[in-house]
């Protein structure tokens, strides 16, 4: 589910500062479960998750695999609001200061989450019910696809995507009424995005009625063999006639609408803030993304310095390697250096990876005392998605059961390039970055499930870009070209601080963005492209894996420097992971007593 330059299908927008503690005693019931602390956590994920089945299906938790709720409808909003503020309600009569420093955690991540969720609110997100990058439209195909999260196993299963099927063209004809909403109050996407849309609305997976193709009928191509025939030509029939009459219509309908009524009314501008009152909702996704209280000007400041620093260290290696010529020109030359593409086969290429692992392995027992029971694999990515798809980590169940996998497109063993960033690309999405984190937030049964299973892309991402820094630390590095890999990644995220507030604030158009990032991103025009749309799409996302990783390391640093021999990175490590994804906020005033503790 989470990954960096892969897309997650479940984002959990989180999290602004409200602290507002209350010295009144605990109460008893007031409507909403008692005032204990981690009953009105537990009933708050129960309730949660009858909002969200989706989420329950990612975690493995079955109850509520036929249902799709609409929640992009006005009466759902109303009523999601209205469940946040009861929540709310009850954290008032808890006596934040009886907590103990692990329930403080708790309920200040509680807190972010209902008031990051309710403000959300006041930005109309309803009205761009998707877009190219993120939504429903695009989750959907993954799901029914027979390789997603949805099981298919047993009957029941089959029959609960049968119900999820029927409620789509409901969802789909909201996010219509959503999208004219939209228009009427002058809160439209870019041009740009929405041709992509339209192409994305008539693909042929999706739209063929030759049923070999499509990819909704890939459960009928793998149905169980245990299926009596009678069972296989029935699930069969059923899934055909809605593929045919539910989901083909609901998509081209999308695509007519987004075509002939919405294309009209797209803008030709490219940030937030051309929209009204859109320089308030940025400030919220800066806000919401990053958990701090950075301002976008502050943000694109850090990013121009971080730039400049990373090219520097680029140009070091271009020395190091005996080019000579600009850094633009080396990113060309480096595309096309046979050295940078040692390998010939696909076994190869995952054997390097392997190797990393091998590598690294002794050494991560000097960087971390506790360490996942989740068993790790590294798998090349299925054929039928490889075109399109980046390396991804896919966390594993919270039982151990399906394990963590670090999944890489190989589609030409022979031009796969080390220097896109292989040792630090396995540090950020295998181990020890998001397997490590991801898996000891599940496994940590002392957690509230909301936590366990919750996510926060400034931590998340942050702690698996600061786990690349770890490159050195774990022997890696050493040869020029995966260092120039590891520079490259982190030059991306650097780069993303500067293109997504330039872009957002109006000092930099699309065209500018492209420009901008391919001067300093060895990416070729239509991959700077499509990660410049990105983040038109979806505004603030992509700051938050920079600034959580500076401020791991500024944390490190900063006790490092403060207890001098008394500092133990391992120790250090540990802290920052056992709670889980933590606003960063939070994650200081928790690492900041473990540091007091230990003066």
């Amino acid at each position: 589910m989470k990954s960096c330059g892969h897309y997650f299908i479940f984002i959990l927008l989180l999290f602004v500062m409200s602290c507002k503690k209350t010295d009144s005693p605990f109460v008893g019931n007031t409507g909403f479960g008692s005032a204990d602390l981690d009953t009105i956590a537990a009933q708050y994920y129960e309730e949660y998750l009858k909002l969200y089945p989706l989420e329950a299906t990612s975690q493995g938790d079955e109850r509520y695999n036929d249902q799709l709720p609409n929640n992009i409808s006005p009466e759902f909003i109303k009523k999601e609001i209205a469940f946040y503020n009861s929540v709310l309600n009850q954290l008032k009569i808890v006596d934040y200061h009886r907590l103990n420093n692990d329930q403080k955690v708790v309920f200040d991540v509680l807190e972010y989450t209902l008031i990051d969720k309710q403000e959300r609110y006041a930005h109309h997100p309803e009205y761009i019910p998707f877009t190219q990058f993120s939504g429903l439209p695009l989750d959907f195909p993954m799901l029914g696809s027979g390789s997603g999260i949805q099981p298919f196993k047993t009957e029941k299963d089959y029959d609960n995507w049968l119900k999820r099927i029927e409620l789509f063209p409901v969802w789909m004809d909201s996010a219509i009424e959503n999208f004219r909403a939209g228009i009427e109050h002058k809160v439209v996407l870019p041009r740009a995005l929405v041709l992509k849309m339209i192409s994305q609305m008539k693909a042929e997976e999706i739209t063929t009625t030759k049923m070999e193709k499509n990819i909704f009928y890939g459960p009928i191509r793998n149905l169980p063999k245990n299926f009596a025939p009678e069972t296989t030509e029935k699930y069969a029939g059923l899934y055909r006639d809605a593929i045919q009459n539910k989901l083909i219509p609901a998509y081209l309908k999308m695509a007519e609408f987004l075509e002939n009524e919405y294309l009209p009314k797209a803008r030709s501008t490219d940030g937030y803030n051309a929209l009204p009152k859109g320089a308030n909702a940025y400030n919220y996704y800066v806000k919401s993304w990053t958990t701090t209280d950075k301002t976008p000007d502050e943000i694109h400041q850090i990013g121009l310095a971080e730039v400049a620093r990373i090219r520097k260290e680029m140009e070091m290696v271009m020395t190091q390697i005996g080019f000579k010529g600009s850094l633009t020109e080396f990113f060309d030359f480096i595309k096309n250096d046979p050295k940078a593409m040692p390998y010939k086969t696909t076994k190869e290429v995952l054997a390097g990876f392997q190797s990393i692992l091998d590598k690294i392995t002794p050494k991560l027992k000097n960087l971390f005392n506790v360490t996942p029971k989740t068993p790790f694999e590294i798998r090349q990515t299925e054929k039928y998605r490889e075109a399109t798809a980046s390396a991804e980590y896919i966390q594993g169940s919270p039982d151990g059961e399906r394990p963590g996998i670090f999944y890489t497109p190989i589609p030409v063993p022979k031009k796969f390039n080390v220097t896109s960033g292989m040792e630090s690309l396995f540090l950020h999405e295998a181990i020890p970055g998001h397997h490590y984190q991801i898996s000891l937030q599940q496994e940590n049964l002392k957690l509230p499930k909301f936590m366990r299973f919750g996510w926060i892309g400034a931590y998340g991402e942050g702690w698996a870009l600061y786990c690349e820094s770890l490159g050195p630390e774990l022997g890696l590095y050493t040869d020029p070209y995966q260092k120039m890999g590891a520079l490259s990644d982190e030059m991306l995220r650097a780069v993303r601080l500067v293109v997504d507030t330039g872009i957002h604030t109006g000092q930099m158009s699309r065209e500018e963005a492209i420009k901008y990032f391919l001067s300093n991103v060895a990416y070729d025009e239509a991959s700077a492209t499509a990660e410049v749309e990105r983040y038109m799409a979806l505004p603030g996302q992509a700051l938050s894996y920079k600034i959580g990783a500076m401020k791991i390391r500024e944390l490190r640093e900063k006790y490092k420097k403060e207890l001098g021999n008394k500092f133990n990175i391992a120790d250090f490590h540990d802290e920052v992971l056992s709670q889980g994804c933590l606003p960063l906020q939070v994650l200081e005033r928790k690492m900041n007593l473990w540091a007091k503790e230990r003066k």
